[in-house]
């Protein structure tokens, strides 16, 4: 690869939330959320700065103390309605203020079930392809999905008059959020953080869950204690500091 890119990552934390409030700030594991995702785009060996896009003041201070560059984001740029790809383009225009960006990594604090390799592969393979946009996924072969279509059931994933053996199936891929990785113009171009030559980066599935409710708030926070717990410390080195708790 080459270093002498210029790769930042941004990870957007509005304040509202209708399912979790305070979610991106919420204690997980004990230390606010937003801290992981952070801690992780800081610990790559390929990732330059790492900037929080926020329309709130505590979230970006958290966020400044864990080594991040806040940028204050417009009020009208996060509401409900307002989407990632606005908030995307308005921290790029910022950051270009004062640099020229090569490639941004875009990190989801909402999910932290990550590791600083699954960003740093990702990068080597966005670059090994030479493509202009990446999304995280993992395989979904053994989903059965239906669809509602003009008020009937239909399969989606597979035919249930012919049901298949699992190993036989075609696969299917899920996005899971985890990371994207874009060059600047193809969002400006698009609108969208995918476009271009799209590819992907594949994790194991049980890294595909993101926080969106209480309940699943506790199951990533068992998913995210069994990937810690089989090392003596999460990301940064720090054995003190960065045990669960």
């Amino acid at each position: 690869m080459n270093n002498s890119k210029d790769i930042v990552a941004i990870i957007p934390a509005r304040s509202g939330s209708k399912g979790i409030p305070k979610k991106n700030i919420m204690n997980f594991c004990g230390k606010p959320l937003i801290v992981w995702t952070i801690e992780q785009a800081r610990e790559s060996r390929m990732i330059g700065d790492v900037y929080v896009s926020s329309d709130d003041y505590e979230i970006l201070k958290i966020s400044e103390d864990a080594g991040a560059k806040g940028i204050r984001r417009p009020v009208e740029l996060a509401t409900d309605t307002a989407t990632s790809e606005q908030a995307l383009l308005h921290a790029i225009s910022e950051i270009e203020k004062h640099k020229k960006i090569d490639v941004v990594v875009f990190l989801q604090a909402t999910s932290p079930v990550r590791e600083p390799a699954d960003i740093d592969s990702a990068i080597e393979l966005f670059f090994t392809q030479q493509a202009d946009s990446l999304f995280s996924a993992s395989i979904a072969d053994d989903l059965c999905l239906w669809e509602i279509s003009d008020g009937e059931l239909k399969s989606v994933t597979y035919d249930y008059k012919n049901r298949s053996r699992r190993q036989d199936r075609k696969p299917y891929y899920l996005e899971n959020g985890s990371i994207y990785i874009f060059k600047p113009e193809i969002l400006k171009k698009y609108n969208n953080r995918l476009g271009g030559k799209i590819i992907m980066y594949i994790m194991p599935f049980w890294k595909s869950f993101e926080i969106d409710t209480f309940e699943s708030f506790e199951l990533v926070r068992s998913l995210f204690m069994y990937m810690c717990g089989h090392r003596q410390h999460c990301f940064n080195g720090k054995e003190n500091g960065n045990k669960l708790k």
